[in-house]
């Protein structure tokens, strides 16, 4: 056995679960303990100071210099007290993770003596370096200057001995460096679209507010066999590894018993998070051996997405605490379920309404529609835009593999829905509606079911599916910050609204009632979208068939996908909306293309390394012993003798070879393909890594997983799939 692998292995074996420190009896004692939230604001400001804060947080009005002051110098005494000593502006780039730079609340003064600063100038604002992140040409490269400005809706919080304090990340010139400003900029507009066409229904609602639940999905590998495999911890994924014999077919992992190391791992993660104020709430093995899921309670989007990060870093800062390391690629093990991380969206009003569950009476049942329709089109005239929004490397090889949603989009509404949806269609007049027409409609949309949840389905097929009282968007991948997706949502939503009322508001002036008005229009909109409605199993081919039929898009990459970010109506929906400016869309085109093809060109040096320096030399060794075996025999046997019991051998070393000749040539027709790629643009070159390297890539795995099934157990270089799905 290689010295690596067997060093892994023997490491493994003397694991034992790492002791959990309590926090207390209950979590609700110590939960959001390192959390400056609202009621410990209230505790440390005057009041005038509390309600100005809370003021600038509810309407979004510009905070002042004083009021600033009393805020930091009260997160300043609230985190000393508790042995903070530096602090940092938090922030989301878009490299896909966070950046943090501490600064200390020490400073020195003339006298020799010192003291800790912290005023509202170093809470509202810093000035980080922005030269090395990610702009798409928004600025040069020596233009370095950027800013992080405070977001007060999202409260800071304590990690180790640095306050955090969240920041939305943007140019000198004002353009959005980060997710969490265009993620602020469509809840805005999202809130004033939703918020007029309630008016409709409920004049007391004067703001909406858009829920989110993500659900967390992530494996778990041993920390020896991580090291182990330098493909897993350079790409996140395992780039080679023959299939073993049991892998999930049996569905015995799915909600069994957690493994106690697993179990300890878990147990310290929720502690971390319950003391950052992250309600998670749910923890279970998933179908996939060593994989696992969480999941919180349902918060504030902009808050949720920020939990939803601060999770990702909590779980590999925990993991690596138990001698474990993260896995949150979307698919780092091929033949088992990938990873994704399903975002549960809906709407709530400031009068407590979730305007996505059917009400008690008519009238907030055609409300409950109004938005239920209105996001159903939305998907409809924005399928591609939304299938952009989650495209990633690690995606491409989850969607649609029989696991996942395929890469067409679609909505799944679930059998007593979609019959309504058919009713309303075919039922509503096209002249003046008679009272008597009007009173069978309301009568009829008044027995939806005030509990739907269990008339709903969970299509596990569907890309974005209802599920009683809130849409799932199933297709995000496990290691993509939420906010891309709810960018998009959240504003084609708004979109499709602004021109509901639009619509609505003609109609009324033409002479129909209210609700006769957003009727006509809701079965206008049922009509239109219809196509984008799925019920069947999106896994089969004749899905494929069907969606085509239906001039449904199938982009099933992500050079295609991201191409929609070209089209001008796209640019100009964003830009109309003030959630991204034309030159935002064009540089998070170019980043994600970048980001695609930064990624595959690692992969594809790390598979060229991984079988030219490892795998290659060690199946020669191997066939130079079975080499060695056959000269002995003819050396001890007859001539006749030793060719009847040398072909097992001779016909291993002839497959070795073949095999061993198939990869090496794969490898410099992939090593090849990736130098002239280099000399194309932007565009081209992600096509060539899509469409030339990444099939060549495949070869080379190929060939090396056949060899590792011929190849003595001891020679094999790296640990095999069966080590590290199936060791605790």
């Amino acid at each position: 056995m290689s010295s690596t692998r067997f060093q892994a292995l023997s490491e493994l074996h003397q694991r034992q679960p790492v002791k959990v420190e309590s926090h207390g009896e209950r979590i609700s004692e110590f939960f959001g303990a390192n959390v400056f939230h609202y009621f410990k604001m209230r505790e440390h400001l005057t009041e005038d100071a509390y309600n100005k804060l809370m003021e600038c947080i509810e309407t979004g009005t510009r905070i002042d210099r004083q009021t600033a002051d009393h805020v930091a110098a009260a997160m300043k005494e609230w985190s000393i007290n508790k042995g903070v000593t530096h602090y940092t502006h938090w922030f989301q780039p878009l490299t896909g993770s966070t950046a943090e730079k501490h600064d200390s609340f020490f400073k020195p003064l003339s006298d020799g003596r010192a003291l800790e600063k912290f005023d509202g100038s170093m809470l509202v604002q810093q000035e980080p370096d922005a030269s090395s992140f990610p702009s798409g040409g928004l600025r040069n490269t020596f233009e370095a200057r950027g800013y992080t400005l405070w977001d007060p809706t999202s409260p800071a919080f304590i990690v180790g001995n640095t306050l955090c304090i969240p920041t939305i990340f943007i140019s000198y010139t004002g353009h959005a460096l980060d997710y969490k400003m265009p993620l602020l900029k469509a809840l805005h507009v999202v809130d004033q679209a939703a918020t007029a066409v309630c008016q409709y229904f409920d004049k007391d609602v004067n703001k909406v507010s858009v829920t989110l639940g993500w659900e967390q999905e992530y494996f778990l590998i041993d920390s020896s066999l991580y090291n182990a495999r330098p493909d897993i911890a350079m790409t996140g994924r395992a780039l080679f590894g023959a299939r073993p014999a049991k892998g999930q077919q049996l569905e015995d992992h799915y909600f069994g018993s957690i493994p106690e190391r697993a179990m300890a791992f878990m147990q310290d993660f929720e502690n971390e998070s319950h003391l950052l104020g992250i309600p998670v709430t749910t923890r279970h093995n998933e179908v996939a051996p060593n994989q696992f899921e969480l999941a919180p309670m349902f918060e504030e989007a902009n808050l949720a997405n920020d939990h939803n990060q601060l999770v990702m870093d909590v779980l590999e800062k925990t993991a690596r605490k138990h001698n474990f390391r993260i896995l949150l690629h979307e698919k780092p093990f091929e033949g088992i379920n990938g990873s994704g991380k399903h975002n549960n969206w809906a709407l709530s009003t400031n009068t407590g309404v979730n305007l996505l569950k059917p009400g008690k009476n008519p009238k907030t049942n055609l409300q409950f529609l109004t938005f239920f329709v209105n996001t159903v089109a939305a998907i409809y005239e924005n399928a591609d835009v939304l299938r952009a929004s989650i495209a990633s490397v690690g995606n491409d090889h989850r969607l649609g593999a029989n696991e996942a949603p395929p890469a067409i989009m679609s909505t799944f509404l679930g059998g007593h829905l979609s019959s309504m949806l058919d009713d309303l269609e075919k039922n509503i007049k096209a002249g003046k509606m008679t009272p008597e027409d009007k009173t069978d409609l309301k009568l009829n949309i008044g027995k939806l079911p005030q509990a739907l949840l269990d008339n709903t389905d969970r299509n596990r097929t569907s890309p974005f599916a209802f599920t009683g009282n809130k849409f799932r968007f199933r297709a995000v991948g496990s290691s993509a910050n939420c906010a891309n997706a709810m960018i998009v949502l959240n504003t084609i939503v708004a979109n499709r609204l602004i021109q509901f009322k639009k619509d609505v508001d003609a109609r009324i002036a033409k002479g129909d009632d209210k609700d006769e008005a957003i009727l006509k229009e809701l079965q206008r909109l049922i009509k239109m979208s219809k196509a984008i409605r799925f019920e069947g199993n999106g896994y089969g081919e004749e899905w494929v068939k069907e969606a085509a039929k239906r001039g449904l898009s199938n982009l099933k990459d992500t050079p295609s996908a991201l191409k929609v970010w070209k089209d001008k109506n796209v640019q100009k929906m964003f830009e109309t909306l003030n959630v991204l400016t034309h030159e935002e869309v064009h540089a998070r085109y170019e980043i994600e293309v970048e980001t695609y093809i930064r990624k595959r060109e690692i992969e594809s040096r790390v598979t060229s390394d991984l079988a030219i320096n490892h795998i290659i030399p060690a199946a020669i060794d191997y066939q130079t012993k079975l080499i060695d075996n056959v000269i002995g025999l003819k050396e001890v046997l007859s001539p006749a003798e030793a060719k009847n019991l040398s072909k097992t051998q001779v016909d291993l070393i002839r497959n070795i070879s073949e095999l061993l000749n198939e990869m090496k040539l794969s490898a410099d027709k992939m090593n090849a393909e990736r130098e002239k790629a280099s000399k194309l643009d932007l565009e081209k070159q992600a096509e060539a890594y899509c469409h030339k390297i990444k099939p060549l890539m495949d070869q080379v795995r190929d060939a090396s997983d056949k060899l590792e099934m011929i190849t003595e157990d001891e020679a094999w270089p790296l640990p095999k799939m069966r080590e590290l799905l199936f060791t605790r």
